[in-house]
């Protein structure tokens, strides 16, 4: 094996070489394609399965099937007219909405967190419940002030952490989503209440874990995991915490529901987008504002303001 292509294995999230992998697999295997393809069987491909996948799901099968043939020598397909016209066409006849997750608002998160501590205050000193209820509030702080995505949630580990006294903690990623290579480092604040810091101390020191992954399984016997929590355990997690906490919409909410959640808690209160893109991590200015609800979305406060302004002039 060339020394090269370790590198440019590396290059590629191991994520993605899965997602890539298995949608190679369903163009040649279950689909019956050809590789090298051509851009006509790529573009029969798509047609076929326009009414079945969604269209980003399409897209992500035609970059897939576009990175192998790039990184076999062979000819792109997906740059071909007869590909990028069919997906055109897709997206005309087959449109689809933009699914977001429900942002979790301050108050319902502060509703969370005393329905945790209610929780915890009924339970006698040595039980094992403790520790689900501190971790799944940890979890859920430290996800909201700092806006994390929950693949960044469970790569958190605890040597990465620094504890900043009277200010906070200092988190490092080796990978980013949108540093997949260098990585960043993310402040948290010691806040007044609802605090990450301190959610996330006392979820440490009640594990009993000095390293590896700072957010793990409990099994049934009540024993911390050595490994972190999967990334599909995330959403079923909080839609459970949300549920005992008397959130009749808990289904509604999704691991991006504490992400959006703060970015509309902060755009609410006067961030500069600027500033909040910095601070979540966003480089892309289309990408935050998906993420950010308008106080007053049908404008209802600036017309009336408006209205009451008209209502003292002459007519």
């Amino acid at each position: 094996m060339r020394r090269s292509n370790a590198y440019i294995s590396a290059a590629t999230r191991e994520r993605t070489q899965r997602s890539y992998a298995s949608a190679v697999r369903h163009f040649e295997v279950e689909w019956g394609g050809l590789l090298p393809a051509s851009g006509q069987q790529v573009a029969d491909y798509l047609a076929e399965h326009a009414s079945v996948f969604a269209l980003n799901t399409l897209r992500q099968r035609l970059a897939a099937l576009s990175d192998w043939h790039q990184a076999h020598g062979f000819p792109d397909p997906a740059k071909l007219p007869v590909v990028r016209k069919t997906l055109k066409g897709i997206a005309r006849l087959h449109p689809e909405r933009p699914k977001q997750a429900r942002p979790v608002q301050l108050v319902e998160l502060e509703q969370i967190v005393a329905a945790l501590d209610r929780q915890r205050a009924k339970l006698e000193s040595d039980s094992p419940e403790h520790l689900r209820i501190a971790r799944d509030k940890a979890l859920l702080l430290l996800g909201f002030w700092r806006g994390f995505r929950s693949d960044e949630l469970i790569r958190l580990r605890v040597e990465h952490i620094e504890w900043v006294a009277g200010q906070g903690m200092v988190c490092t990623l080796d990978q980013t989503k949108n540093d997949a290579i260098g990585g960043r480092t993310f402040r948290v604040p010691a806040l007044s209440r609802l605090c990450p810091v301190g959610a996330c101390l006392a979820w440490i020191a009640l594990a009993q874990i000095t390293d590896g992954p700072l957010f793990r399984g409990i099994d049934r016997w009540h024993r911390v995991c050595a490994h972190g929590l999967h990334a599909n355990s995330v959403i079923p997690l909080l839609r459970r915490v949300f549920a005992q906490a008397g959130l009749t919409t808990a289904a509604q909410y999704s691991s991006h529901s504490l992400r959006r959640g703060f970015a509309t808690w902060a755009n609410a209160n006067g961030w500069e987008l600027k500033a909040l893109m910095e601070y979540v991590g966003w480089r892309d200015v289309k990408s935050a504002l998906r993420y950010i609800d308008a106080p007053d979305p049908f404008g209802q406060a600036r017309i009336e303001r408006a209205l009451s302004g008209r209502a003292d002039q002459p007519s």
